[in-house]
């Protein structure tokens, strides 16, 4: 078990990585928060949008989130919200274990992603998901709750955000109810954009 388990999220100033209702995705707001993904070039390409688009830091970055993950973890109102939006050939090309309780055959997409549904917590969840990406990491690709309780059960190795020039007021935010006496940071690096500021850190226990 090789690879370290991480989480990489778009996130306003105020703190805020989604709208608090389901029905405001791909609404203004989110779609400003996520405005220094669309134009590049690997985003076109992994969700065939077509040729062509950006590169440069940010393409890389995206790249190198995308190809460092084994497997990654969801939780299910991610992937109700996903379920309706992404392409047929949904954008992980790796398994997906999604964390719910409800109880489903496991669901095979083209391209490669086959979302697998645990029904007996995070734990499971991870340990499966490490199984799967062998020697390479596993993403907690959210929500906002599901990542908390990573965080906060200490299985969480690194995370990097995207911190986007934009404000939310509201909607959720991404620590909200971290055990902050639990949880200490170490920063990796930070790369400035022209769109957003990119932040790494490890995390230990404190």
């Amino acid at each position: 078990m090789a690879g370290k388990v991480f989480f990489s999220v778009s996130m306003s100033l105020d703190g805020f990585i989604a709208p608090a209702s389901l029905g405001d995705l791909m609404g203004r707001q989110w779609m400003e928060l996520q405005q220094w993904v669309f134009p590049l070039r690997f985003f076109r390409e992994n969700l065939q949008l077509g040729e062509g688009g950006e590169e440069g830091r940010d393409n890389d970055i995206a790249r190198e989130t995308f190809e460092r993950t084994g497997a990654s973890v969801m939780g299910k109102r991610m992937f109700d919200a996903g379920e309706k939006m992404w392409p047929d050939k949904a954008p992980f090309h790796t398994p997906v274990f999604v964390v719910t309780h409800e109880k489903r055959d496991p669901w095979e997409r083209p391209g490669g992603t086959t979302f697998h549904f645990v029904n007996d917590g995070i734990e499971t969840a991870l340990g499966q998901a490490r199984e799967a990406a062998g020697d390479r990491d596993v993403r907690i690709a959210g929500g906002g709750a599901t990542i908390l309780e990573y965080v906060n059960a200490g299985l969480i190795d690194e995370f990097s955000i995207a911190l986007s020039p934009v404000l939310f007021g509201s909607g959720i935010r991404l620590f909200e109810g971290v055990d902050a006496s639990k949880v200490a940071l170490e920063p990796v690096r930070s790369e400035p954009s022209s769109r957003v500021t990119h932040l790494t850190y490890t995390v230990h226990p404190r």
